[in-house]
């Protein structure tokens, strides 16, 4: 346990490491390098993960802002050293904020806030449909608890006055079903347009 109260301070962002000047190399080449990781205790990678929730948002013709969201939800899981079990040792890694502030000085709300949110909309969904539970994963029911639980009233207020709180909870649903050993994406390239498309100028 020692080892894990060190790691959870060495959750950090990694934007430091650069080797470009180009955000899109860099986080494809960060996928290329952290993806082949294990996705918690589901029977998906990382990049794996990420490549599915971007082909689920492609199907359902999100714009690129949100592919890109779709894409990079979870990028605040190749920004630190946690171990893969760190849920069950009682540690949130935090990522949705990590991979907020890292996805913020580069891309726009429409695709930095559906992530920043996406924790809070797995949350809410608890709060408003409370049959949603039943439907989460083993491992995404233990992050749950360690989340927070389901929103309060107050906290529902909230997260709905945001504009971009329907894009979290889609993103919410194409993260739930990404999770399938067996389905077939595009490449990784295939998703550099939209990166394109939505990064700032």
């Amino acid at each position: 346990m020692n080892r894990l109260r060190s790691l959870r301070v060495g959750v950090a962002n990694r934007d430091a490491k650069c080797a470009s000047a180009d955000i899109v190399t860099d986080i494809l080449q960060l996928f290329r390098d952290r993806g082949n990781s294990a996705y918690g205790f589901e029977a998906v990678s990382q990049l794996q993960h990420a490549l599915q929730s971007a082909t689920l948002a492609l199907a359902a013709k999100a714009p690129s802002e949100l592919v890109s969201a779709a894409l990079l939800h979870d990028i605040g899981h190749l920004l630190h050293e946690l171990p893969d079990d760190a849920p069950d040792h009682g540690i949130d890694d935090h990522h949705e904020n990590s991979g907020f502030r890292f996805l913020e000085r580069h891309f726009g709300p429409a695709t930095y806030e559906p992530v920043r949110l996406h924790v809070a909309a797995k949350r809410y969904l608890c709060a408003v449909k409370p049959e949603y539970h039943e439907l989460l994963s083993e491992p995404s029911q233990t992050s749950l608890r360690l989340q927070g639980g389901p929103m309060n009233a107050d906290e529902v207020a909230e997260f709905e006055s945001n504009p971009y709180y329907q894009q979290a909870i889609d993103l919410r649903y194409w993260d739930d079903i990404a999770k399938d050993p067996e389905m077939k994406t595009p490449a990784l390239e295939a998703f550099e347009v939209h990166l394109r498309e939505a990064v700032i100028a």
